[in-house]
């Protein structure tokens, strides 16, 4: 999707738009998908950024997905005391907003002059038919994250964001294989400018299976929703070869030097 920048109302009515008459179980939505990215100070920031559970989005959206039947997992500014967060909500299928958040670990670029960086460790939810991960956008550079989440028994991972480098997105292909796991894609698509900054958003949402495959994908411009069914208990099979699993065969105590 492509949010209205600086006005939430507009992109949860935008959301709503897409959503309604969708018949899904779950679905992702993009990084900050009701506020925009690309903002000029922490003030602006602050002044759109909003509580969780609470908040104008999270209110919305609970109502959305209680009627819809449908479990939403959104990107947005999460405001904690004085602190903003670039966060990522799963609000389940009764409109119950599931906490704790997750707050984006890995600042990307100016974030880091905007953000707060993320204060607790990755962490799968259970709440839902099938355990489900969170991680948004610059995350993807990171193997540790998909990693966390498929050690805690993760059969998705729900990835939201605002990319911009050219190829980000072949990461949930290489995150999607080398945990077994399916990772649903959601990123945002159109451009950003304010002052001298532009930032173009390069689309190609996608689900990837524990496989590799790519079971959809998107346009790299078009505001679009995508369903495909998967059988997640796909990815609780482990199994590389007969003889290697792709988490019982880790030698941590190999690793000791990453840490």
């Amino acid at each position: 999707m492509r949010p209205c920048f600086h006005d939430r109302e507009a992109s949860i009515r935008s959301i709503e738009g897409l959503i309604r008459g969708t018949d899904a179980d779950l679905l992702v939505l993009p990084e900050l998908c009701t506020t925009g990215y690309v903002f000029s100070s922490h003030e602006e920031l602050r002044s759109l950024a909003e509580p969780v559970p609470g908040g104008i989005t999270t209110r919305a959206l609970a109502v959305l997905a209680r009627e819809t039947n449908t479990s939403l997992v959104i990107g947005l500014a999460e405001l904690h005391g004085n602190k903003v967060y670039n966060a990522s909500v799963l609000i389940d299928r009764s409109g119950a907003v599931v906490t704790p958040t997750y707050r984006k670990l890995h600042l990307f670029w100016d974030e880091k002059d905007l953000f707060t960086p993320g204060d607790r460790p990755p962490l799968v939810h259970r709440g839902e038919r099938v355990p489900v991960g969170l991680m948004v956008c610059f995350d993807w550079a990171f193997p540790e994250v998909p990693r966390s989440l498929a050690l805690q028994g993760a059969d998705i991972i729900c990835h939201s964001a605002n990319l911009v480098l050219p190829f980000a997105q072949g990461a949930a292909v290489t995150r999607a294989i080398e945990n077994r796991v399916f990772v649903i894609l959601a990123n945002r698509v159109g451009e950003e400018r304010q002052g001298e900054t532009c930032l173009r958003f390069t689309g190609q949402s996608r689900v990837v299976d524990p496989k590799g495959r790519i079971l959809i994908e998107s346009d790299d411009t078009a505001e679009e929703m995508r369903v495909v069914e998967i059988d997640p208990a796909l990815a609780r099979d482990k199994m590389i070869t007969p003889r290697n699993h792709v988490l019982e065969d880790r030698r941590p105590e190999m690793y000791a030097g990453l840490i």
